[in-house]
């Protein structure tokens, strides 16, 4: 027999399960286990909201105006090659944010270290190209996917990725799995409506049984013809084999929890469902229903990517979003592309001010909730994914600020350093994530 591969090995048993790396299992033992006890009701749950940008954002418009000198009354020197602002004067686009200036953190200075323009915006919440994944011991997994690790079971949905699956590039890439595949989004709000309230009739809950029970039927025989091969393997193929099963562990998991869910009913809708209109139009009520899904717990995780179909027409801004992205510096491009911006920042602002309105038994959900806004693109223009665009807000933590890394400093920390925070802040046990070299810098 020839040397055993991921693709021999899975054509045999007729299904489709990635390959993970022992990296990872730590983390997932730990939350498997937590997901057979009753979870903690005694403190706050912990949630995550990821925003992407495909295109990122005019850099002058939206990056606060700040004096260079470390020394004056607004400002901190928190270490060789940081400095902390306390007082923002916003961009044309990012205006809206002073509304909520002392409930988010924004960054400047970071980012992967990536060069790929549109290729690399992918990597936003990973700090991995997807062609680079093979290289690393967790492929090239995004942050919202780690995290909902270590809450597996404790609501319906682990997570929700929400996109569009047109536009450039092969539409929403926002989110990865630990397997390197791409989460398919839920492409609009009368998806993801339906998703969160719409119940299951007793014939589909059935069906649903009967697919998990069939999917159930061939892990056992994948479990059977890989012990089988394993007799006939060199050492290093074994090693192979090994994680090959681990995958198939992992998927067992995700289907046993997925059968638990079968019988609970959905949380009644607040209102009509609704019908998917444009981007423009809809990204208001898309924000509204990830409030809406934190609120009854439906999920503590979830993304967004703008981008793809987004439609400046809608604004009633003529020309193509990509197009103005690449305004070569004509004014009249970058007034439309500012306009479309300051949109967006508008949504995200009044999306924060939801969750801070609306609460749950243990008070707003915005003190519970880590929102990221930005983008995988620095500068669409040049095509750089350089100093990327970023605004942490709510988390309950130390708020009110700009964190301006001086972009040419030796120690510079990469952007996953934040990612080690967030997941930290979200009660992940973790010290390390893709290319962090540890928690950022000036973060608590």
């Amino acid at each position: 027999m020839s040397s055993f591969t991921r693709r021999n090995v899975l054509r045999a048993a007729g299904v489709s399960v990635g390959l993970p790396a022992f990296a990872s299992l730590s983390v997932h033992d730990a939350s498997a286990e937590e997901a057979k006890r009753k979870p903690e009701r005694t403190k706050a749950k912990r949630r995550m909201v990821c925003i992407g940008n495909m295109l990122g954002f005019y850099p002058d418009a939206f990056w606060p105006k700040q004096s260079a000198e470390p020394d004056s009354a607004s400002t901190t020197q928190v270490s060789q090659g940081l400095v902390e602002h306390h007082q923002m004067r916003f961009g044309e686009s990012s205006q809206s944010l002073a509304e909520i200036e002392e409930q988010l953190t924004v960054i400047s200075g970071l980012d992967h270290g990536l060069k790929g323009g549109h290729f690399a915006i992918h990597a936003f919440l990973s700090g991995v190209r997807q062609v680079d994944a093979h290289t690393m011991p967790m492929a090239n997994i995004t942050l919202d996917q780690f995290a909902a690790q270590s809450v597996s079971g404790q609501t319906r949905f682990p997570t929700l990725t929400i996109g569009s699956e047109s536009g450039i590039h092969g539409g929403c890439q926002l989110s990865w799995t630990r397997s390197g595949t791409r989460v398919p989004p839920i492409p609009g709000p009368q998806q993801l409506f339906e998703t969160l309230f719409v119940g299951t009739d007793p014939k589909k809950k059935q069906a649903a049984a009967e697919r998990i029970g069939l999917k159930n039927s061939i892990l056992d025989l994948v479990h059977w013809n890989a012990n089988d091969l394993k007799k006939r393997l060199n050492q290093q193929d074994r090693h192979k084999l090994d994680e090959y099963l681990t995958s198939v562990r992992d998927v067992e998991e995700r289907l046993a929890l997925r059968r638990n869910w079968i019988d609970v009913p959905k949380p009644e809708a607040p209102f009509d469902s609704p019908k998917n209109r444009n981007l423009v139009e809809d990204l208001p009520l898309l924000y509204d229903l990830i409030v809406l899904a934190l609120q009854t717990d439906s999920t503590r995780i979830a993304t967004l990517e703008i981008g793809g179909d987004f439609n400046p027409n809608d604004l009633g801004i003529k020309g193509g979003y990509h197009a103005l992205s690449h305004h070569g510096q004509r004014q009249e491009n970058i007034n439309k592309l500012v306009a479309i911006e300051r949109y967006q920042v508008e949504q995200f602002t009044r999306f924060v001010n939801k969750l801070a309105s609306t609460h749950d038994e243990y008070g707003p959900l915005l003190d519970q909730t880590s929102v990221l806004f930005g983008s995988g693109m620095g500068n669409a223009n040049s095509h750089t994914n350089s100093n990327l665009p970023l605004v942490v807000a709510g988390g309950g933590g130390k708020n009110g600020r700009l964190l301006a890394f001086y972009e040419r400093a030796r120690d510079r920390p990469p952007l996953t350093n934040l990612f080690v925070s967030m997941l930290q802040d979200f009660g992940v046990e973790t010290d390390a994530f893709a290319t962090s070299t540890g928690t950022l810098r000036g973060w608590a």
